[in-house]
């Protein structure tokens, strides 16, 4: 027994011996960027095993093609004959290591990427992996593109995570944002594809048009309203309420809370869109001009005249613009009798007796006076009214 674990050892350190002398020997052969004959001997999940010239050597997951691979077993096969290229000869101790890669014998196709994908182009792409802050998307073996979760979709804060939008494997249509070469580094969008919703915004909703929509946000300043996918617009604070003053939207609205508003601002080329509820609630003013036309008379306080211009009050909160000056010129001068004509003097005096005596001649305007006034001009667009004294 001890006779046959001496030949067994004897065995092992013979075979071990000549694998040494086999690696010096093939040590001395080859070098650092040869290109060589191998064959696949072995699969694991990291790589294969290659056997060159009687020797095993490494050829990694990551240096079998420049495209990404899951495992080595999706693209080789025990037994496969494959040319390789010497990355690295190591000695470790008694130990020597040989790397090699396949890809190497290939083109880096990041040589080539400034003359095939320019800025603006589209291009499809298969989702590789997915971030927190994007997904990565292969467009060719070895060519990787990032989208930021900043640059899918047009709605702001709506995406917290690409998984949101896209998966993994998926292909999708993407826009090149910009390609970087020297840094290996392609940018990517994919609501560019889709289309800019700003673009017909003033179409679609012009100044003075209603809209109704969610309330997507709500800070101290206002209220934020998707009126379509990527198109929202703010109602300020102050264009709340009619009635009182807001100190916070929170006070009256609610996210998720649908509003029907008035468009009164637009601004496409900043993305941003004024909106208004209060301006939709009908007011004093809008009622008051409602009811009535240009020639009506109406009565009203003298608040303030200067300058042959007034403001009379015609109701709680409706005010009037006053042309004194147009009330003075129409006013008629009383007629002087003529001196001496007997004959005239009998006829006034016959029209007193008839009539009873002449009226007390009005005053002259002055703040705070209670008078007749007629309506000139009524503007319901510009909330605006005008009257003259009568």
């Amino acid at each position: 027994d001890v006779t046959d674990e001496d030949v067994v050892v004897d065995r092992r350190a013979l075979a071990e011996e000549e694998e040494r002398a086999t690696k010096d020997r093939l040590y001395g052969q080859i070098k650092e960027g040869d290109t060589i004959s191998a064959t696949v001997r072995s699969l694991t999940d990291y790589g294969a095993f290659v056997d060159v010239g009687g020797v095993d050597a490494l050829l990694h997951v990551g240096d079998i093609a420049w495209g990404r691979i899951n495992k080595p077993a999706d693209v080789l096969s025990v037994g496969q004959q494959v040319e390789v290229k010497v990355l690295k000869l190591a000695n470790e101790g008694e130990k020597k290591r040989i790397s090699v890669g396949m890809k190497q014998l290939q083109a880096h196709p990041w040589d080539s990427i400034a003359e095939k994908y320019k800025a603006g182009e589209r291009v499809r792409g298969t989702v590789t992996r997915l971030a927190d802050f994007g997904a990565f998307v292969e467009l060719e073996p070895g060519i990787e593109g990032l989208i930021h979760i900043s640059e899918m979709s047009w709605s702001k804060g709506k995406i917290r995570k690409a998984s949101d939008v896209v998966k993994e494997g998926e292909t999708v249509e993407v826009v090149i944002l910009g390609v970087d070469a020297a840094q290996r580094r392609l940018s990517l969008g994919l609501k560019q594809a889709l289309g800019d919703p700003w673009v017909d915004v003033p179409q679609r909703f012009p100044i003075g048009s209603t809209v109704e929509g969610p309330v997507t946000s709500l800070t101290k300043f206002g209220a934020f309203v998707q009126l379509s996918e990527g198109v929202e617009g703010m109602i300020h604070v102050s264009e709340i309420s009619p009635e009182k003053r807001i100190q916070h939207p929170a006070d009256v609205l609610r996210v998720g809370q649908v509003v029907n508003t008035l468009v009164i601002g637009l601004e496409p080329e900043k993305r941003q869109m004024k909106l208004s509820l209060k301006q939709l609630v009908p007011t004093g003013l809008d009622e008051y001009i409602a009811e009535h036309k240009e020639g009506d008379l109406v009565t009203g306080r003298l608040m303030e005249e200067s300058g042959g211009q007034g403001r009379v009050e015609l109701g709680q909160g409706i005010y009037a613009a006053c042309n004194m000056k147009a009330a003075a010129a129409a006013a008629p001068e009383p007629a002087k009798p003529a001196k001496g004509d007997l004959s005239s003097l009998s006829a006034m005096l016959q029209t007193r007796w008839k009539t009873g005596p002449a009226a007390a001649k009005a005053e002259p305007p002055r703040a705070g006076q209670i008078r007749s006034f007629r309506i000139t001009h009524l503007d319901q667009a510009a909330k605006k009214i005008v009257v003259e004294l009568t």
